[in-house]
């Protein structure tokens, strides 16, 4: 039987509590914008102690759905003061969701400044100090704890960016060779966990798949068919798993949609140096411990993921993905490969989103702090200035828009505080609908347009016309809502778009598992619901549709080579969620 947790760290005290009946068919980020909602105060400081983190499995994790290990993390955000749900692959949901914990809530904050380890088993829940873990990089403090409680225990971890409560921190999981690189980077809830005075969350058990299935022969058929749907799909069996998410650079790129030079141009001269061809032709070269086609989370039939190797061969950054080395690369102007990973290695160790890293990169480089180009300056201001948590170290933790603030630089790529990922808006504009109006700020996971825009998933809208983006985002934002919810990754949603079976065989999984009896309506109401309850919690903390615009430069600075502004209309924005 599945239980709530909740760990009030003021006490240090751990409790389990029967799910309500208003949480039972609720999951992911349905339960994680639920429990916030319910349970915080909309006006709250996010750092301070009436704030709460929640983790929650989806509905469909710990069971044998493919591709189903998504941990949701949620909170309100100390980056954009909206509610926040991000979320991440790696092995800790599964084990969470099979010991029975459908949501860990984390409330309360010490009155010390000691940082506590939060031990998860079979037999219960046990705090330890963290000691002399504190301060470490999420990279020696898996090894640490792997070390002491056993490989393949799940870590839950902040770096030094967390400690320091700074807004790019995001929140690791660890993948299956225990490094840390599986974040819920987006809205600093990185942050909310470090000010809670916990470093750690050690989840230990063997279990994977062990959530109890109410119908096993349904759901075994309906999960061969979602299975046949993912391995079938040209993206998530031959793309994805041949050149990882990394393929959209050039893609991207030839589309004109690729933000350059702190979104100055839309194509990167480059691009080809920094995409998923580049990355698998260094894995095949360097060889060793390199690999494309990796499995984040157990259980994933995409495998989109890789382990770059450096020249030895040793594993020099797992993953580095297509917002990433975008971020890291072509927003920055900077095409060496190495440097990138390296980028992507301290982001991984520091604790820090990588979007949001390269944005504010980009704009420090606009302001003249360090040239664009400059990764060998870049990696030492990762690595001196934000780990060591300095002045400037906490200007660029801040993001981009504080960043932009202190150096008078108006070009700053961010919506509700939160900047903007790897597809200009300009150039495609359902993207430009979806950052605008998410309730998560700018971000591109909540209503891929992408999929149709420019890869013709789902059907086609063109990206270069206000025409059908309101359309086509809103939808997406509600197919994504239930994505998230049920635990799926992003990915599927190519195989949901094109494949007439794929979406009601993900609705027959949760039947099989609850006992339901839902239809592919009720499906889609649940992602409506999960909207409604976060515009609900931003609406009560005091935003209006004057929040869900892009920033100005993008309706009057012309986007090269299509030469095109974001032209949507603000009326046409604000009949988003009209439903």
């Amino acid at each position: 039987m599945s239980r709530i947790l909740r760990v009030d760290m003021s006490s240090s005290r751990a409790t389990f509590e029967e799910v309500p009946g208003k949480y039972r068919l609720l999951g992911g980020r349905a339960l994680t914008s639920q429990l916030i909602k319910d349970e915080v105060p909309p006006t709250c400081d996010p750092l301070g102690k009436n704030n709460k983190l929640v983790f929650a499995p989806g509905l469909l994790t710990g069971t044998h759905a493919p591709s189903s290990g998504r941990l949701s993390v949620g909170a309100k955000s100390p980056l954009t003061g909206t509610i926040k749900e991000s979320n991440a692959g790696g092995i800790t949901a599964q084990k969470l969701a099979s010991l029975g914990i459908k949501a860990l809530v984390i409330e309360g904050q010490p009155s010390n400044d000691e940082f506590q380890i939060l031990v998860i088993s079979e037999d219960g829940v046990e705090f330890v100090p963290a000691g002399d873990l504190a301060g470490l990089g999420c990279y020696e403090l898996g090894r640490k704890l792997w070390a002491k409680y056993g490989e393949q225990c799940g870590v839950i971890s902040i770096g030094p960016a967390g400690e320091a409560r700074m807004n790019l921190a995001g929140v690791s999981t660890n993948d299956r060779e225990g490094d840390p690189g599986r974040y819920a980077g987006r809205g600093g809830l990185g942050a909310v966990m470090g000010s809670k005075g916990l470093k750690a969350i050690v989840v230990k058990t063997d279990k994977v798949f062990d959530v109890p299935v109410q119908d096993p022969e349904k759901f075994k058929k309906a999960a061969r068919d979602f299975t046949e749907a993912l391995t079938t799909h040209p993206v998530t069996s031959q793309t994805l798993p041949t050149y990882g998410t990394a393929a959209l650079v050039n893609v991207i790129n030839e589309a004109g949609a690729l933000p350059t030079r702190n979104f100055s141009s839309g194509r990167f001269e480059g691009a080809a140096k920094t995409g998923g061809e580049a990355m698998a032709e260094i894995c095949q070269q360097r060889g060793g411990k390199g690999k494309m086609g990796h499995a984040c989370s157990p259980g994933c039939v995409i495998r989109c993921s890789n382990i770059i190797p450096d020249e030895n061969g040793d594993v020099l950054c797992a993953p580095v993905e297509y917002e990433s080395t975008w971020a890291l690369g072509a927003n920055c102007g900077i095409d060496n490969l190495d440097h990138i990973a390296t980028l992507n290695r301290l982001c991984n160790d520091i604790g820090l989103d990588t979007i949001e890293t390269g944005v504010t990169l980009g704009v420090l480089m606009e302001a003249g702090v360090l040239d664009f180009g400059d990764g060998p300056k870049a990696i030492e201001l990762l690595d001196k200035e934000v780990r060591q948590a300095t002045p400037l170290g906490r200007i660029i933790g801040s993001g981009a828009a504080i960043a932009g603030k202190v150096f008078g630089v108006t070009r700053v790529p961010t919506v509700k505080g939160q900047s903007m990922p790897a597809y200009d808006p300009r150039a495609v504009k359902g993207i430009g609908v979806t950052y605008a109006t998410t309730p998560m700020g700018a971000d591109h996971t909540a209503g891929y347009s992408v999929a149709s825009n420019v890869l013709r998933v789902g059907g086609y809208v063109d990206p270069l016309k206000p025409e059908g983006q309101v359309d086509l985002s809103r939808n997406l934002q509600i197919a994504t809502a239930l994505v998230d919810t049920v635990g799926l990754c992003l990915f599927v949603s190519f195989p949901l778009l094109d494949n007439e079976k794929a979406l009601p065989s993900v609705v027959e999984m949760i039947n099989a598992q609850f006992g339901t009896n839902w239809t592919v309506d009720d499906a889609i109401e649940l992602g409506k619901n999960v909207l409604r309850t976060e515009r609900a919690f931003n609406a009560a903390a005091g935003f209006t549709a004057a929040d869900d615009r892009l920033p100005e430069f993008m309706k009057t600075e012309p986007l090269a080579p299509h030469n095109t502004v974001f032209d949507v209309k603000d009326e046409d924005l604000d009949t988003v969620f009209n439903f």
